[in-house]
C-alpha cells in the first residue's frame, strides 16, 4: 500500500513552529517512501477561521518548501459528504439523532458539576431510552429526525481502547444541527476518503484518538497508523509567542533562511546520530518514525540562530544581497 500522509491545520492563525514541525514530519515520511502528502484545511470553526489565516499557512508551507501532492481540501466544501456518512451510521444503528437543546445540555452540566461529577451527555435520546418520546418539531413544523434537524450521536461502543476505558467516554456528537461535523467525525471521514495511511499529529490530539477509533470501527474501516510527535516546549511549557510560537514567516522577515529553519525543525524531536547540519534531501533519506523522540522537544532559539549562521556563511553573496532595482 502506498504511503499517504496529511497535514490538516485549522485556519485560525498563522503557521507556527509546532505546526510546521508536524507538517515537515508528515511531508518527509511521504517523500521517504515515495508516497503522497495531502494538505487539508479544517475550517469548521466558523467563528475563528479566516481566509487570511489560510493564506498565511499556505505561504509558510511554500516558504519552507513543503510541497503537497493533493489539496488543499476544505472541510466546509464537504458538508454533503459528512451528512451522507452520518446517515449511514444512523441507518446501521451505530448512531442516533439527539434532540437535546443547548439549554437542557447546560442545565445538565451544571447539575453534574454541582454533584462533583464529570460533565457528560446522559444518553437521554439513545434509542433504548427514547422509546415513546416524541421528537420536537422545528419552527417550520417539520418533524424530526431528518438530516440536519438534530445532532447525530455515535452510540458508545461496548469496549474502550488500551489507553482510555470506555467508561470515560460518552456518546459523542458527529454532526451538529447546522450540518457542520464535529472535529473527530470530520477527521475520520476525511482520512477515509483521502486514503490516509499514516496520521502524524501533535500530542494535543492524542486524547481524540480513542473517539476516532470508535468511528473507524463503526464504519468497519481499517485504522491508519497513528504516530505522535510531542509538541515542542520552552522552559517546560508549550510554546508561546514569547518562546517562539510566532509565524514561521516572522523568521523569514528576521533574516532566517528556510533551509536553516527546516534543518532546525528536523532536529526538533528527531535525530540521526550526531548530525547537526544536513540538507532536506538527506533528511528525507534518513527520516523514520522510530527515532522521533517520545518526550517533548525543547525549543532553543540560540541553536536555531547558530544553524542559520552556518547557512548564511555558505550562501552565495548574490542570494543575500538586496535587490537594487529602481523605482
Amino acid at each position: 500500500m502506498s504511503v499517504r500522509t496529511r497535514f490538516a491545520p485549522s485556519p485560525t492563525g498563522f503557521l507556527h513552529i509546532g505546526g510546521a514541525r508536524t507538517a515537515l514530519f508528515s511531508w518527509a515520511y511521504a517523500r521517504r517512501y515515495g508516497g503522497k502528502f495531502i494538505l487539508r484545511v479544517e475550517d469548521t470553526d466558523l467563528e475563528r477561521s479566516t481566509g487570511e489565516s489560510v493564506n498565511a499557512i499556505l505561504e509558510g508551507m511554500k516558504w519552507l518548501g513543503l510541497d503537497w501532492d493533493e489539496g488543499p481540501f476544505f472541510q466546509m466544501q464537504r458538508l454533503a459528504r459528512y451528512k451522507q456518512v452520518a446517515g449511514q451510521l444512523i441507518a446501521s444503528g451505530d448512531a442516533y439523532y439527539d434532540y437535546m437543546s443547548r439549554e437542557e445540555l447546560e442545565a445538565l452540566r451544571k447539575e453534574q458539576l454541582a454533584r462533583g461529577e464529570k460533565p457528560r451527555y446522559d444518553g437521554r435520546w439513545r434509542p433504548e431510552r427514547a422509546k415513546g418520546k416524541t421528537p420536537p418539531r422545528t419552527a417550520a413544523g417539520d418533524s424530526l429526525p431528518h438530516a440536519g434537524g438534530g445532532r447525530g450521536r455515535l452510540a458508545r461502543p461496548g469496549e474502550g481502547t488500551d489507553r482510555v476505558p470506555n467508561s470515560e467516554l460518552d456518546d459523542l456528537v458527529l454532526l451538529r444541527a447546522d450540518g457542520v461535523p464535529t472535529y473527530n467525525f470530520g477527521v475520520v471521514v476525511d482520512d477515509l476518503d483521502m486514503d490516509i495511511t499514516h496520521v502524524i499529529r501533535g500530542d494535543d490530539h492524542v486524547n481524540n484518538t480513542p473517539r476516532q477509533i470508535h468511528i473507524f470501527n463503526a464504519l468497519q474501516k481499517k485504522l491508519p497508523s497513528f504516530a505522535t510527535c510531542d509538541d515542542p516546549r520552552a522552559d517546560g511549557e508549550r510554546l508561546s509567542k514569547r518562546h517562539g510560537a510566532v509565524s514561521v514567516m516572522q523568521y523569514r522577515d528576521d533574516g532566517y533562511l528556510p533551509e536553516a529553519v527546516v534543518n532546525y525543525l528536523a532536529r526538533l524531536g528527531w535525530s540521526h546520530g550526531d548530525e547537526e547540519l544536513f540538507s532536506k534531501e538527506s533528511f528525507v533519506s534518513w527520516f523514520d518514525l522510530e527515532h522521533v523522540s517520545r518526550s517533548p522537544a525543547q525549543f532553543n532559539p540560540e541553536k536555531l540562530a547558530w544553524l542559520n549562521q552556518q547557512y548564511l556563511k555558505a550562501a552565495p553573496d548574490a542570494r543575500l544581497a538586496p535587490s537594487s532595482g529602481t523605482s
